[in-house]
C-alpha cells in the first residue's frame, strides 16, 4: 500500500515537472482575434493560476456562481471589491447556496482586490 503512495507521488511529481514555461509570459501576451486586441488582465491571470478554476467557470455555475453573474449581482464599486476580496480571502456561505466557499487565507488582499476587479469588470 505504501508502494503505491509512493509511486504516485513520483509520477504526480514528474509529470507537473514538465511544464514548459513561466507564467507570467504565457499570461502576458496579447491575443489578436479578427482585428481585435485582448489583453490578459492581472486578475485573470491570478484567477487562472489558482485554485478558483474548480468551482467557478467565466458563463456557467460549477460548484460556485459564474463570473459573470457575480458581475450581474455587484456593481463595480470600491465598497463591492472590498467585501468580494474580503470574501475570497475568509471564504464563506449563503449568499450563493449552501455549498461554502474555501477560504484563501494564504492569499494577499490587494491580489484579491485585483481578482474581484476582474470579475466585477465582466458586467455586461
Amino acid at each position: 500500500m505504501k508502494l503505491k503512495y509512493i509511486f504516485f507521488g513520483i509520477a504526480l511529481v514528474s509529470l507537473t515537472s514538465f511544464s514548459n514555461g513561466n507564467l507570467d509570459t504565457k499570461y502576458s501576451k496579447a491575443t489578436r482575434i479578427s482585428n481585435t486586441i485582448f489583453q490578459t488582465s492581472g486578475g485573470e491571470k491570478l484567477i487562472a493560476t489558482s485554485d478558483c478554476v474548480g468551482c467557478h467557470k467565466l458563463d456557467k455555475k460549477l460548484i460556485g456562481p459564474s463570473y459573470l453573474d457575480i458581475a450581474k449581482k455587484y456593481a463595480a464599486t470600491e465598497k463591492n471589491i472590498n467585501y468580494l476580496s474580503g470574501k475570497i480571502i475568509k471564504g464563506g456561505a449563503g449568499v450563493w447556496g449552501t455549498i461554502p466557499m474555501a477560504a484563501h487565507a494564504s492569499l494577499k488582499k490587494v491580489d484579491a482586490k485585483t481578482m474581484a476587479t476582474y470579475i466585477l469588470s465582466l458586467k455586461k
